[in-house]
């Protein structure tokens, strides 16, 4: 079987793909992973209307009792935040086991932008993308989204990287391995919970039609690999920078005493950085996940003019 034919397109997108409407991937990790039921299916919801909020099709894509889904229903979205952490983190690597094991699976940033590009959707908002661990130099630990944005042909729409890694590391992979960084309105590369960083980004690009534009023209160079869009959280649910480090600083040192590695550090991380900020950081990256959701879909309707 091709793996075309393992898709299984829900009846909205199949309907936009047959009307060439706009198209956005979002990941299925931020319902299982990302916060607690239900908080995270409502969350899910909020930005799936998000994107129709600006005329495009939202495409929710996890696997599910050995299928892969493009375009998740209200129950199986409520079916996987039920599900929280049992559902499994899956990435590229794990794809095929799942399906195998007909488990619920929630993709991460890299797993949903291989799916995306087989589904023919270049367009991807999420939170915050992978990148370069702290520590990295002793742990080698760096996330597979950057290797996939060098190599799948999908854009994704994120509050720059995760304010938990190591940024200046990360912007130097991303540019060793050829990707661009469009800054949304913004010189300055994003942090996550915060809109600053200190970073530079590639380019500033100012609207949707010219960021369209610009993808348009690397796809048709021939130019392999995605771009990272980064769309910095909005001022009024940003964390001052500085409060925000402290607590990340803190949760930092709470998993290396407690020994946490691999896949359970981000969890880990996020969910103690919302405890010590006193859940200021779940109102931030809600937040962000909308702002994104608004910006994707802007960008999909515009390549689609």
């Amino acid at each position: 079987m091709h793996r075309l034919q393992m898709l299984h397109f829900s009846k909205a997108v199949v309907e936009a793909k047959e009307k060439k409407q706009a198209i956005v991937a979002l990941e299925s990790t931020i319902i299982s992973h990302g916060m607690p039921y239900p908080k995270n299916v409502e969350t899910a919801l909020e930005v799936e209307q998000a994107v129709r909020s600006k005329g495009a099709v939202p495409a929710t894509i996890a696997l599910m009792n050995g299928q892969i889904k493009v375009g998740l229903l209200r129950e199986e979205i409520v079916a996987l935040g039920k599900a929280g952490l049992s559902a499994a983190k899956v990435s590229r690597r794990d794809i095929p086991f799942i399906l195998q094991q007909k488990k619920y699976g929630a993709t991460t940033v890299a797993a949903t932008m291989i799916i995306a590009d087989w589904a023919g959707i270049r367009i991807f908002a999420t939170g915050g993308i992978g990148g370069v661990h702290r520590q990295a130099t002793q742990t080698l630990d760096i996330s597979t989204d950057l290797q996939e944005l060098a190599n799948t042909k999908v854009a994704v729409v994120s509050a720059g990287a995760k304010a938990i890694l190591d940024l200046p590391l990360t912007l130097e992979y991303l540019e060793t391995f050829g990707i661009p960084i469009i800054g949304y309105q913004t010189k300055e590369f994003p942090a996550f919970y915060t809109r600053e960083s200190g970073l530079q980004v590639d380019y500033q690009l100012d609207t949707p039609k010219a960021i369209a534009e610009t993808l348009t023209l690397k796809w048709q160079l021939g130019l392999k690999g995605g771009v990272l869009i980064a769309n910095p959280v909005p001022a009024a649910h940003a964390c001052p920078k500085s409060y925000i480090d402290d607590i990340i600083e803190c949760a930092l040192k709470e998993s290396i005493e407690q020994g946490i590695k691999g896949k359970a550090v981000t969890p880990f991380l996020l969910s103690r950085i919302e405890q010590l900020s006193e859940g200021a950081s779940l109102v931030s990256n809600i937040q962000l996940v909308l702002n994104n959701a608004r910006l994707a879909a802007e960008v999909a309707v515009a390549m689609n003019e």
